[in-house]
């Protein structure tokens, strides 16, 4: 959630790092600060808890100057938040430097740095960083190779700036795991977490590869790749002129929102992976203390949030081995509630302003749960201020009423929150996990199975043709795609107002059946797991009544379109992520039923974007 702003020019640059920060806002934070070069005042920082406003107020009465900068909003995750942890952390006074992600490894190297002599006034990990950097640049004062040398002693994720009064006209920046981009500016240079907080001084950016390490000057950027070899990045020219409130190339804001779900996964993903694991402390600074002593956990949403959980339950129990429970926020807090000891309390919503959801975790602040944790995509929120612990799940604004990005993106935040939990439960008899590592490999190869998957639009609007007069169906699924059914079937019913049912498949035979004929479309997600065998059984039950189905299947499966049955192989996907990606076809079919109908798909009759009532 953090971000950096850096400035290397001629003229003063405070005013840019101010602005730069005010444009990283949306990414939530709970302090800011910067530190900025001049020949007259040297080295000085301003920091303040709270938002870059704070920051503003003091510079009024204490303004700071320089030619050479670096700026930061913090999100907590070591330590609380507070104007001592906030950044930018400096070393000796010469030093300054600011940080997104974790570094794992901090504690010992900061027992290192502790017996070399080294105070530390916060409890972050990045001021481990800032002082190994200075204890290398001691020894040989070159600021690009201290900073080469503290990266090979970093373990975790992390995007770095650095400056150091020694060398004005020389900003270093790098990035493993959290994004970072260099601005092109006349005579000038800068970098930042995203090049919207830049768009005021530049449109030409250099996108930094995984493992870059950059020396910015006025003439340019020296960029070596994780291999230490010379690379050249070409500057790429800003042409994103539309934001989130401009549909731009799409007829709906709902189809941008869901072809926008790779790049916001990805999104969601970053700086909370390291090679082979989740990044537990991307949870908030308490997550480490907390995890250890979670025996239950308690889930809680509504809607599509609702569904998020269902699956979750799945992932929790299956994957950590957590007793775990789901339910409807309107429905826990009007009945009486037993609280099992030390169960983690969590609450999913899209808004954090979900008057039912908010109202459940008001409750349970009374009820004697362990703890809280919010999955929200609203850092400013309600029920992220009024929660423990937060995961954000970084989707961006949606403005589509049916949600799409935000469903993916909370699926893809819980599923770091299972591995989180996994990785504790396992902590005395496995330091390396074989499943957590194949699980962190598949979800970074997931953005690209959702552009494939995005790829087959035009067939499934070409399947949506069958829905045109219909007015009822039933959607399919087993085991954890069970909720993934029932999101496809409200996706049809809040944007077409087709009357939708979702059922276990295994249940058909237990009364649905009773419904299926010829008028009623049946669409079933076929996955490859344990249970596709039996789908196939309860398939075949549907088609012996004359129902019309259309099922969304792995290609192993050895489903094949034939009459009464029409079958689009989505690709492989590794089976604990086969979830997040049925979903994008769902989401589809329901996008171009809608249309064919002529309603409003981006606001559906008698629905609100975000529910603050009872």
């Amino acid at each position: 959630m953090c971000g950096i702003v850096g400035a290397v020019a001629e003229r003063n640059v405070t005013e840019i790092l101010l602005e730069g920060l005010r444009r990283l806002e949306y990414r939530g934070y709970d302090s800011a600060g910067l530190a900025v070069w001049s020949a007259d005042q040297g080295l000085q920082r301003c920091r303040a808890q709270g938002k870059v406003a704070e920051v503003e107020k003091r510079l009024a009465t204490q303004p700071l100057k320089g030619t050479l900068g670096v700026a930061h909003t913090r999100w907590a995750t070591h330590g609380q938040p507070s104007e001592q942890n906030a950044h930018p952390h400096v070393s000796s006074d010469r030093l300054a430097l600011v940080h997104n992600g974790i570094i794992e490894n901090y504690q010992s190297l900061k027992a290192e740095l502790i017996q070399a002599g080294y105070a530390f006034e916060s409890e972050t990990d990045t001021e481990v960083v800032a002082h190994l950097v200075h204890q290398h640049y001691q020894q040989s004062p070159d600021l690009l190779v201290a900073v080469r040398q503290t990266l090979n002693r970093l373990e975790g994720a992390y995007a770095l700036a650095v400056i150091h009064e020694n060398e004005p006209q020389r900003l270093v920046c790098a990035r493993k795991g959290s994004p970072l981009v260099l601005g092109v500016g006349l005579g000038e240079m800068f970098c930042a977490s995203d090049p919207l907080a830049l768009l005021p001084v530049t449109d030409r950016f250099i996108y930094l590869d995984e493992g870059d390490l950059a020396c910015i000057t006025l003439g340019g950027a020296e960029i070596e790749d994780a291999k230490g070899q010379p690379v050249d990045r070409p500057a790429q020219t800003w042409e994103h002129g539309h934001q989130a409130a401009d549909k731009g190339e799409f007829r709906h804001f709902m189809l941008k929102e869901i072809y926008e779900q790779p790049e916001m996964l990805a999104a969601t993903l970053e700086g909370r992976l390291a090679d082979q694991r989740v990044l537990h402390q991307a949870l908030g600074s308490q997550a480490a203390a907390l995890l250890p002593r979670v025996k239950q956990v308690q889930l809680i949403a509504c809607g599509t949030s609702y569904h998020a959980g269902m699956v979750a339950r799945y992932w929790i129990e299956k994957l950590a081995g957590l007793p775990c429970h789901i339910e409807v926020a309107s429905e826990y807090r009007y009945r009486d509630v037993v609280v099992p000891p030390d169960t983690l309390f969590v609450t999913i919503s899209q808004s954090g302003e979900t008057a039912d959801t908010l109202a459940a975790l008001r409750f349970a602040r009374e009820a004697g749960y362990l703890a809280s944790l919010a999955v929200c995509n609203v850092p400013g929120s309600s029920l992220v201020r009024e929660s423990d612990l937060s995961l954000m799940t970084r989707a961006g604004p949606e403005i589509g009423v049916a949600s799409t990005k935000a469903f993916t993106t909370q699926l893809t935040a819980l599923l770091l929150l299972t591995l989180a939990l996994r990785r504790v439960q396992l902590a005395d008899t496995a330091a390396a996990d074989p499943v957590e590592a194949q699980i962190v490999q598949s979800l970074r190869g997931l953005p690209r199975l959702f552009e494939q998957t995005l790829a087959m639009d035009a067939e499934i609007e070409k399947l949506a043709e069958d829905f045109a007069e219909k007015h009822h169906a039933l959607f399919l699924g087993r085991g954890s795609h069970y909720p993934i059914a029932m999101e496809g079937a409200l996706k049809l019913k809040e944007i077409s107002y087709i009357h939708a049912e979702a059922y276990p498949a295994g249940e058909l035979k237990h009364g649905p059946l009773a419904l299926v004929d010829k008028d009623m479309p049946v669409i079933a997600v076929a996955p490859r797991d344990d249970l596709v065998d039996k789908l196939k059984s309860n398939l075949q039950e549907v088609r012996a009544r004359g129902g019309e189905l259309i099922v969304f299947a792995d290609p192993d499966t050895r489903l094949s379109s034939e009459p009464g049955m029409k079958v689009l192989h989505l690709p492989a996907v590794d089976e604990v992520l086969a979830p997040l990606l049925y979903t994008l076809p769902l989401q589809l079919l329901a996008y171009h039923v809608a249309v064919l109908k002529g309603t409003d798909v981006d606001q559906p009759r008698n629905l609100a974007k975000s529910v603050t009532v009872e």
